[in-house]
């Protein structure tokens, strides 16, 4: 079942069945007639329509941003950021895929010889419910201009939000919407041509699992644990407030937050004053009033478990600098307070686990070469920050960092120009940039005597 419910008021907003598999078949088989129709056409009457999608999500932006704020429950201008950067993605797309698909001619000893970039078929994509435009839009755009089709399998929370897209796709692009119930979907996996997820590393490793089975090309995007690293000679008062703004977004519910805030003990006692400075501005309140920075969790049981870490932490050891309790609103919804936990050690869920939402870990570290260590001490591999004046050393620090970004005085996020994606539980293969338009193709060889 599909259900969206209003974030505050749980009001059902849109509902509807899983489809039978006799009409995901169906539906499967007229996309893959598209999908042939359009990889026949030139790179540039791919990208053109593209263009033409933009124009239209652009004049929805609005619209859609309300839906996502409703259903989601992030704050509106996030909302509406969602959407002006999905927008600049399919342009930057349109605009870059000519060249980047063009054929390439290698010089050997043959006549002739090329790399030509193919499209593989239908990607299958499991989508999740929190950012449900974006992540979207990042695996398809790119798998599009390569002249692949697309199916996508989104949240069950976000089916009004996810039915407006693609009532603005139509039939001019080959990326349709498979309402596929939770059992069906190794099914559609086995019958489609490759594999892109969004989502925690438990489901990521197991739809990996299902795609190896048939041999299917797979592109994970997991969970994350981001290390936001302040060194000795940090910019203190400019640190704390990128390691609020980052933690806190989004309600906290973005695999590519600064979770762990590790800091050296040289400046420990001045940065995390500066820090719960910081995090006692934020605003709890309705998300789609402006005066609102801290919105409320996407559901009831997303909250619990953020607030079992919690308390688990303090059992083990930790101390609560702020929030740890879950509030009695006069607002409806599934609020939680800016929480940030000090002297977090191994013995605690929050040292080893992803925290998906406004809980800040705060890892004392005894030195910088300490910080690196503590940072490459976890499953997870997304993204890491590191702040410090001396920026070439903090160069020497960021190659050491198991991660697949990182940012030097700046808090992690991605940059349609820069391949996005993680190592180790954080999953493999890259999004954005050209390292993601070449993810879904067959990289092709040709040589003629």
């Amino acid at each position: 079942m599909f259900r969206s419910t209003h974030i505050l008021s749980g009001k059902t907003l849109y509902e509807r069945s899983a489809q039978p598999m006799e009409e995901f078949e169906y539906e499967l088989r007229r996309l893959q007639h598209r999908q042939r129709e359009f990889a026949a056409l030139m790179v540039t009457e791919r990208t053109a329509l593209l263009q033409d999608f933009a124009d239209k999500l652009a004049a929805n932006r609005d619209r859609l941003a309300v839906m996502i704020c409703e259903e989601v429950g992030r704050c509106l201008r996030e909302c509406e950021a969602e959407l002006d950067k999905s927008v600049e993605l399919v342009r930057y797309y349109a605009h870059l895929a000519p060249e980047l698909l063009a054929h390439k001619t290698i010089a050997t000893q043959a006549t002739l010889s090329q790399v030509r970039f193919e499209p593989l078929g239908i990607v299958l994509a499991v989508m999740p419910w929190n950012y449900p435009i974006w992540q979207v839009l990042r695996f398809a755009v790119p798998a599009l201009c390569a002249g692949n089709g697309c199916m996508v399998k989104p949240a069950s929370s976000v089916g009004r939000v996810t039915e407006a897209l693609f009532e603005l796709v139509g039939k001019d692009l080959p990326l349709d919407v498979a309402w596929l119930a939770e059992p069906d979907v190794r099914h559609a996996v086995a019958r489609t041509d490759a594999l892109a997820f969004t989502g925690s590393t438990d489901i990521g490793r197991r739809l990996a699992a299902q795609a190896g089975l048939y041999m299917k090309k797979t592109v994970l995007e997991l969970g994350g644990s981001n290390a936001f690293i302040v060194m000795n000679d940090a910019d203190l008062a400019q640190a704390a407030k990128d390691a609020c703004y980052s933690r806190f977004r989004d309600a906290g519910q973005s695999c590519n937050a600064a979770k762990r805030i590790i800091v050296t003990e040289a400046v420990a006692d001045e940065f995390i004053p500066l820090f719960l400075e910081e995090c006692a501005k934020l605003k709890i309140g309705d998300p789609m009033d402006p005066q609102t920075t801290l919105a409320p969790l996407h559901r009831r049981d997303l909250r619990e478990k953020i607030h079992c870490q919690v308390l688990d932490a303090l059992v083990n050891g930790a101390s609560v600098l702020c929030g740890g309790q879950i509030p009695e609103c006069t607002e409806k919804g599934w609020f939680y307070p800016a929480t940030v936990l000090d002297h977090v050690n191994h013995n605690c869920r929050v040292y080893h686990e992803e925290v998906f939402g406004p809980v800040a870990v705060i890892l004392r570290a005894l030195g910088e070469e300490h910080a690196i260590a503590l940072a490459n001490d976890t499953p997870f591999g997304l993204g890491a920050s590191i702040y410090a004046k001396d920026t070439a050393k903090a160069w020497q620090f960021a190659s050491k960092l198991q991660t697949g970004a990182v940012y030097i005085n700046r808090h992690t996020s991605s940059d349609l120009r820069l391949p996005f994606g993680g190592v180790k539980a954080s999953g493999y293969g890259r999004e954005l940039s050209e390292f993601g338009l070449y993810e879904f193709v067959n990289v092709k060889s040709y040589w003629q005597k």
